[in-house]
């Protein structure tokens, strides 16, 4: 039986990532991916400043930048409670959040994935494609069973079977470990145009008008990743053979001028909708295991942290496993811990992004107005909108409590037992 230090379930962003790491380090590696050719699967496009960082620790970033990234310098928030003037005029430039950074980084996503797994195999890792893994093993003998694409089945060990197998990881599962997800809060839809030239390269944006909250991430060239947030009552808004077309119609509103670019513009991939949530898991590791990027939990896309999130669970799993030869669960509890915090405080900002940007009719359109005016009397109002950009970490504790939600939103105090 062949044996390596260790074997990768999922070869995506993040299975790759870290092979490529790990391979560079001496160590033997295994990736096992099911597909044959990485999918547009409607996320993962969109690196946070702090993601970015996170790229450049781990020795990624200039592969990522030759395969077609790019950086966005500033973003706006529109809203139908105000002029396009005003919201142009308090445009925030990218590059503050965090130093060295010019702001966060597109990317396509099979673009992406197909980066990292060359660069995992030029690093030295054994990656094996169209591959269906049947089985794993666990405990003091870790290993996988797989199916390759000719029907012949194979038996792996290693020291080490890492979940990178997205959120139905099947890793997880035998492993027992036990996945929390919240309730999801709105529909989220997605999709990549083209031929949006007249839309500034360098300029996101995310908007509400009526009852659609959008969202733009150019990525060069004429090409942007656009979503929208909608009514889970309303889940069938976009379906059918001209969910697409519909779907940038959608985009075509006052408060956002630009946003006719958009809504002319051609759909590049599919269009694809799903429910809003976070989950996560309380120790994503097991004897004998460990689970990065969304098989150990992932948060609401409304952030679009999923990326930074990655790269941040496979720089602190590489900079362990590189730091001791002792490779048992004890190991990977500063990551637990790091990674339990970290994932509690976005799924804060997500909740509460999620009530200002993506509920809709009289009552929230007074309530995102009155925030508007209240966050620029007192911008510390705005103090939750840095985690996204900097990192959950770079704020203090109290930005992540009741009181500072009740505050935001301008409810009455509460206690934070509450």
């Amino acid at each position: 039986m062949e044996t390596y230090d260790l074997v990768i379930v999922g070869g995506g962003i993040g299975g790759s990532a870290l092979a490529t790491v790990m391979a560079r380090a001496g160590r033997s590696v295994l990736v096992l991916e099911k597909s044959e050719a990485f999918e547009d699967h409607v996320r993962g496009e969109w690196i946070a400043p702090w993601g970015v960082a996170e790229t450049r620790r781990l020795g990624l970033y200039d592969l990522l930048m030759a395969a077609g990234g790019h950086h966005v310098e500033r973003h706006i928030t529109y809203d139908e409670t105000l002029a396009p003037a005003v919201a142009e005029a308090a445009a925030l430039p990218l590059s503050i959040f965090v130093p060295g950074i010019p702001g966060p980084l597109s990317l396509g996503h099979p673009t992406h994935c197909q980066t990292l797994i060359e660069a995992a195999a030029a690093a030295g890792a054994t990656v094996h494609r169209g591959v269906d893994v049947t089985a794993v093993t666990f405990g003091a003998a870790p290993g996988a069973t797989f199916t390759d694409r000719d029907g012949v089945s194979h038996t792996v060990g290693g020291r080490l079977l890492v979940g990178a197998d997205a959120r139905t990881s099947m890793v997880r599962e035998a492993a027992g470990i036990v996945l929390h997800e919240d309730k999801p809060h709105h529909m989220f839809a997605g999709l990549l145009i083209e031929n949006a030239s007249g839309w500034d390269a360098a300029t996101q944006a995310i908007g509400v008008e009526g009852d659609f909250n959008f969202l733009t991430f150019p990525q060069g060239d004429g090409r942007v990743r656009v979503y929208g947030g909608y009514a889970i009552a309303d889940r069938s808004r976009f379906a059918g053979p001209d969910g697409a077309r519909r779907f940038l119609e959608a985009f075509r509103v006052t408060c956002s001028p630009d946003n006719h670019f958009i809504a002319d513009a051609t759909p590049a991939g599919p269009l694809r909708a799903y429910f809003n949530n976070d989950a996560w898991t309380d120790e994503p590791f097991a004897a004998g295991a460990v689970l990065v990027g969304d098989a150990a939990g992932w948060n609401d896309p409304i952030l679009g942290q999923g990326l930074s999130v990655t790269y941040r669970d496979v720089r602190l799993v590489s900079d362990l496993l590189l730091s001791s030869k002792d490779w048992s669960p004890a190991l990977f509890a500063p990551y637990a811990e790091e990674r339990r915090e970290r994932m509690r405080r976005l799924r804060f900002v997500a909740s509460l992004t999620s009530v200002l940007d993506s509920e809709f009719g009289d009552a929230a359109r007074d309530r995102r107005h009155d925030y508007h005016l209240r966050a620029a009397a007192d911008p510390s109002l705005r103090a939750h909108g840095m985690a996204p950009m900097s990192g959950p970490e770079a704020l203090p504790a109290e930005v992540f409590t009741p009181a500072y939600r009740a505050r935001a939103l301008g409810l009455a105090e509460v206690s934070e037992a509450a």
